[in-house]
């Protein structure tokens, strides 16, 4: 008996056309995320720290007013948007309008843990994340120092990658630290109720804006 070629040819061509149809009509995996826009301003909420100051999300900007002693503000939608845990960048700007602490600390999310970059702390310089290996900002070797102007927007870049985080502050690096076989955590405390990725500051006037997510 002789093979149906004919038939043969016809199922390869279905199969093709079929496959064709799958690859261009599957949604494309998305690779940015702007977070003040109005797509998700319904997932900015104030953290709910005690003695928090006042916090506002307006025309594509967060103002944290000075808390006793902090202010934090929250986004909740991290998971239901499908944002990455790993291989991802932050970038955002950053303002202290006045005081001289931290004013642009952000958690963020690093695959089943949690980190914060701090801006400013510890009197107004100090950068550094925390925490690794239970030791916060000021203990751990992310420790460095900045002089960050008032009334000046503080242009952030982190990048978490699935060893290492680096960050950068106007362009300038100063974290590059590797987490393979690192403890990862929050400094216990209010900032924990920035998580999953939030901004707090620290009896300090705070702006905060142009935050946008991008996949590595």
């Amino acid at each position: 008996m002789k093979p149906d070629i004919t038939c043969n040819e016809g199922r390869a061509l279905w199969l093709c056309l079929f496959c064709l149809l799958v690859t261009h009509c599957a949604p494309e995996r998305r690779a940015e995320w702007k977070l003040l826009t109005p797509e998700y301003s319904a997932a900015w909420k104030a953290s709910g720290i005690q003695d928090e100051g006042g916090v506002t999300i307006n025309q594509g900007e967060i103002s944290l007013r000075p808390g006793q002693p902090m202010t934090g503000a929250r986004f909740g939608a991290w998971d239901s948007a499908a944002l990455p845990l790993t291989r991802y960048a932050i970038e955002y700007e950053a303002m202290r309008v006045e005081g001289n602490d931290f004013f642009g600390t952000v958690t963020f999310p690093v695959n089943d843990s949690h980190l914060s970059l701090v801006v400013g702390g510890w009197g107004g310089t100090l950068v550094g994340i925390s925490s690794i290996d239970d030791m916060d900002a000021s203990e751990n070797n992310t420790r460095g120092n900045a002089f960050f102007e008032n009334n000046r927007w503080h242009r952030v870049r982190i990048e978490v990658r699935d060893e290492e985080i680096k960050t950068w502050i106007n362009d300038k690096l100063f974290v590059n630290v590797s987490i393979k076989g690192h403890k990862l955590g929050l400094r216990a405390g209010d900032i924990e109720k920035c998580m999953p990725f939030g901004f707090a500051s620290y009896a300090t006037h705070a702006r905060i804006r142009s935050v946008v997510i991008r996949r590595l």
